[in-house]
């Protein structure tokens, strides 16, 4: 397991540049709640949650965080935690309740207030397009492995971009499209609830080419800004040096990592999984790939642990829990180590402009203290180990640019419901109250210190230069 760093923050000299852009996360049906109002229309997040048996305890998102009316208290906590952005995402059905067509005002008035409020507190606005909220009636025409729907999400993001492109200077176009295409097409653990490897393979190659086409909308329609994706991404190590296990590895890389970045990055499949899914891929047109391939600003890394991999009795990869290791209570192993590997591999085989890491966090059980305090020590040590790994890679010339934590408040955890907390803020489901844990007053402790060892060494550089030029 990687080496955790002391929770005091980083070594003297910090690696993170002046201007490194430090932020906090969060996405749209996850927290905003007020799910029936303003002419929000239905999304299949909606439609997944009212069927019994698919969210843990039968949990709802119908109030969630109650982001959409406590935004500007939200917004003063990060003002608190001295973050520079905030990574949200922006509900497809509350622009376009139909998916296509209308376009709901009060639901753009929404972001429209958010982002200006954002922008007064000096934060800066990073909207997420598309973090799983299909609207459903785009479901009921096919969803995701229907062309159509990459059509649908270039104008939903038109419309977006037409009322907020002035002011946003960086996009995301989309948040995990292996997690949209697989657990909700391939395996049905997500919504819409399709078990299906065809529909999984196209509905991957749909979100990929939306990407493409919302990119060329926000060149259009967001002169200016820089616009990314973010991928999560993982380390496979096989579980022993053996041809199987290294074989099985590599696939697993395949099908979860380089399936995504090899078409946004290069342009093309990789062969060697290719060659396994030919019988069920989609069709492609003659210029799908180079629009998913347009050159990107940057590339979102969202990352949390590792994988380890045997091959199976079917030989198949097959995954391994580290017995020796510590888990988080998603049951994800905490590995620092792979945050560093993940951004020097992306670096070394693909070299996007410039990289972020757009979410990066941890679940630990949070209890509150009789004082009312929560000492999530868990969660500072992960942060900062996590936090030294980025650092080190940014020593070692990887250009990562930015750091998300995942997330700013506990919230809605898909089909977990609220049985999982990552936030740096306690959220009493009850009456909704916000309290800071300390892993919050951790992170901005961290904060102050790389940038003080910033602004010291460039200082400190500018002094020497100016030394230099004299003699």
């Amino acid at each position: 397991m990687g080496t955790h760093a002391p929770t005091s923050g980083q070594a003297e000299g910090s690696p993170f540049p002046p201007g490194f852009v430090w932020g906090v996360a969060a996405s749209a049906f996850q927290i905003d709640g007020a799910l029936d109002e303003d002419g929000r229309g239905e999304s299949i997040w909606d439609r997944f949650c009212s069927a019994p048996g698919n969210i843990r305890a039968g949990d709802s998102a119908a109030v969630a965080c109650d982001f959409y009316h406590r935004y500007p208290g939200d917004i003063a906590l990060m003002r608190e935690l001295g973050v520079d952005a905030f990574r949200f995402s922006v509900s497809w059905p509350r622009v376009l309740p139909q998916g296509r067509g209308r376009v709901n005002v009060r639901g753009l008035d929404f972001y429209d207030r958010l982002v200006d409020s954002l922008l007064e507190a000096g934060i800066a606005p990073y909207p997420t397009l598309f973090h799983w909220e299909l609207p459903q009636p785009l479901e009921d025409a096919g969803g995701w492995p229907a062309r159509e729907t990459a059509e649908a999400f270039a104008e939903f993001t038109e419309a977006v971009a037409g009322r907020l492109g002035d002011r946003v200077k960086s996009w995301i176009t989309h948040n995990e499209p292996w997690c949209a295409a697989w657990l909700g097409y391939g395996y049905g653990y997500h919504a819409p609830g399709r078990a299906s490897t065809a529909d999984a393979l196209a509905a991957a190659h749909h979100l990929l080419l939306s990407h493409g086409l919302a990119l060329q909308v926000l060149r259009r329609d967001s002169p200016g800004s820089e616009v990314g994706i973010t991928l999560d991404l993982y380390p496979m190590h096989p579980a022993s040096e053996s041809a199987a296990d290294r074989d099985a590895a590599k696939l697993a890389d395949g099908r979860r990592n380089r399936w995504f970045l090899d078409p946004v990055l290069r342009g093309e499949y990789p062969a060697d999984v290719l060659e396994r899914y030919a019988d069920r891929m989609p069709a492609i047109a003659e210029d799908d790939l180079r629009t998913i391939s347009l050159p990107l600003d940057f590339l979102g890394v969202n990352h949390y642990t590792r994988t380890v991999i045997r091959c199976g009795p079917d030989g198949e990869p097959e995954e391994l829990r580290v017995a020796s290791a510590e888990y988080t209570d998603m049951g994800w192993e905490v590995y620092p180590a792979g945050i560093r590997e993940v951004l020097e591999r992306v670096h070394r085989d693909y070299a996007p402009p410039s990289i972020y890491v757009t979410e990066s966090g941890a679940t630990f059980t949070d209890v509150r203290r009789h004082d009312g305090r929560i000492v999530d020590v868990e969660r500072q040590r992960y942060l900062a180990a996590y936090i030294h790994e980025v650092g080190e890679a940014i020593r070692g010339g990887v250009p990562v640019r930015g750091y998300f934590v995942w997330s700013l408040l506990d919230n809605f955890e898909w089909a977990l419901g609220y049985q999982r907390r990552f936030g740096l803020v306690y959220v009493d489901y009850t009456s909704l109250e916000r309290t800071p844990k300390e892993s919050f007053y951790s992170y901005r402790g961290l904060i102050d210190r790389a940038r003080s060892q910033s602004r010291g060494a460039h200082i400190q550089s500018r002094s020497s230069e100016k030394a230099n030029a004299s003699t």
